[in-house]
C-alpha cells in the first residue's frame, strides 16, 4: 500500500483517576444490549486499542525474555502472570476421571479471587490505586469461568481489555514501542499461561464452533500474528501448512499450539485456518478478514459478551456513532462484515 493511503491511527483518549462511576458489571443480557454494547464509548476504545497494538507489531518478530528496554510497568504484568502461573505448580490437579474440567481449577480461582486486590495492589502502587475496583472484574474474568470450567474468547477478550485499562489511566503509555511489548511480552505470556491453565486442568473450549471455528479457544493470537507479518512477502500465508513451524510469531505460536492438542489432518480439525492458507493471498487481506470475523463472531455474538463486565472505564453510557472512525484520515468501511474466507450460514 503506498505510503499516502495509509492513514495514522487516533491516538487513545485518557481517563483520569478517581473515577466516579460504579465500577464494571454485567450489562448483555439480550440481543438488543449487544447492539447497544456497539454504539458505545467503551467498544469505540477497544476497538481502538486492538488495532494501536496490531499496528505496533507490524514488521516485528517476538521477543527474547524480558527484553532490557521494557518499562518498569510492562515487567509488572508479567511478574503478576508469572505468579498465577506458579499458582498452577502449587496446585495440581485431581485424580479424577471426568475428560474436561478438573476440579482443581475452581480451587486455583478461588485463590485469584481471594487474592487478586492483593495482587492489584502490588501492580499498580499508591498512584492507580483508586483503579483497583474497575480493574479487578477483568483479572477474574481472564482466565476462564470456574463455575463452568471452561475458556474461550470471551475470557481472552476480558484479558485484552484489561490491559486496554491499564493505559486508558496511563499506567501504560500509548506509544508504539509499549503497545508492541504489551503484544509480544505481555500478551505471548498471557497466551502461555492460558495454555498452561488448559493443559492441566483440561479446560473445556467456551462456546467451541468445531472444526468451522477459527480456534476452540483463542482469535486474538492470529489478529496479532498477522500483524506481524503483514507488511513481508518472504513467509506466505501457505507457508503455515508446512509445520513446524518457527515460534517467530503469534501465528505461527497458535498453530503449532493446534498441532500439539489435535491430531489428524488439518484440513479437516481446523477447516478455517486451513481455507486461509489455501485461499488468501497475503498477510494483509488475512489481518483484515480477521479483524472483520472478530468483531462478528466474538464481539457481536451474545454468547460471549454477555459474561464481560461493562462500565466504569469501559463506558456504557456514552454512545457514538457506529463504526466511528479509528484513523486521523479514514475511509468509508465495507458494510459486510464476514472474513473473505468465510462460510455462508
Amino acid at each position: 500500500m503506498p505510503p499516502n493511503t495509509q492513514p495514522r491511527l487516533l491516538p487513545l483518549r485518557q481517563i483520569e483517576l478517581p473515577l466516579c462511576q460504579a465500577p464494571p458489571e454485567l450489562k448483555i443480557r439480550t440481543d438488543q444490549d449487544v447492539e447497544v454494547w456497539k454504539s458505545t464509548k467503551g467498544y469505540a476504545d477497544y476497538l481502538l486499542f486492538l488495532h494501536r497494538l496490531s499496528e505496533a507489531v507490524v514488521g516485528h518478530m517476538l521477543l527474547p525474555v524480558n527484553p532490557p528496554e521494557q518499562s518498569q510497568e510492562i515487567d509488572s504484568v508479567l511478574t503478576l502472570l508469572d505468579t498465577l502461573s506458579d499458582w498452577v505448580d502449587e496446585i495440581p490437579p485431581l485424580q479424577t476421571p471426568q475428560r474436561f474440567g478438573n476440579l482443581a481449577f475452581r480451587a486455583w480461582g478461588a485463590r485469584l479471587e481471594e487474592r487478586s486486590e492483593e495482587l492489584l495492589s502490588k501492580l499498580l502502587g499508591e498512584k492507580f490505586a483508586t483503579a483497583s475496583p474497575y480493574l479487578k472484574p477483568y483479572l477474574l474474568t481472564s482466565f476462564g469461568s470456574f463455575l463452568r470450567m471452561d475458556y474461550g474468547t470471551g475470557h481472552e477478550s476480558s484479558f485484552t481489555i484489561f490491559l486496554l485499562c491499564l493505559t486508558l489511566i496511563r499506567f501504560f503509555k500509548p506509544e508504539p514501542d509499549e503497545e508492541r511489548h504489551l503484544v509480544l511480552s505481555v500478551f505471548a505470556r498471557y497466551l502461555q499461561l492460558c495454555w498452561k491453565l488448559q493443559d492441566v486442568y483440561r479446560l473445556e473450549p467456551a462456546g467451541s464452533h468445531g472444526v468451522w471455528g477459527l480456534d476452540d479457544y483463542s482469535f486474538l493470537g492470529y489478529i496479532f500474528g498477522s500483524s506481524q507479518l503483514r507488511d513481508q512477502t518472504d513467509i506466505t500465508v501457505a507457508s503455515v501448512l508446512n509445520p513446524p513451524l518457527p515460534p517467530s510469531n503469534l501465528y505461527f505460536m497458535s498453530i503449532m499450539r493446534i498441532h500439539q492438542v489435535k491430531h489428524g489432518p488439518f484440513y479437516e480439525h481446523s477447516s478455517q485456518l486451513h481455507s486461509i492458507a489455501v485461499g488468501v493471498p497475503n498477510w494483509g487481506k488475512v489481518n483484515n478478514g480477521l479483524f472483520k470475523m472478530y468483531e462478528a463472531e466474538v464481539l457481536g455474538k451474545r454468547v460471549v459478551v454477555q459474561h464481560l463486565p461493562l462500565g466504569g472505564l469501559m463506558e456504557w453510557d456514552t454512545h457514538v456513532a457506529h463504526h466511528a472512525p479509528l484513523m486521523l484520515r479514514d475511509v468509508p468501511a465495507s458494510a459486510d462484515t464476514r472474513a473473505p474466507w468465510a462460510h455462508p450460514r
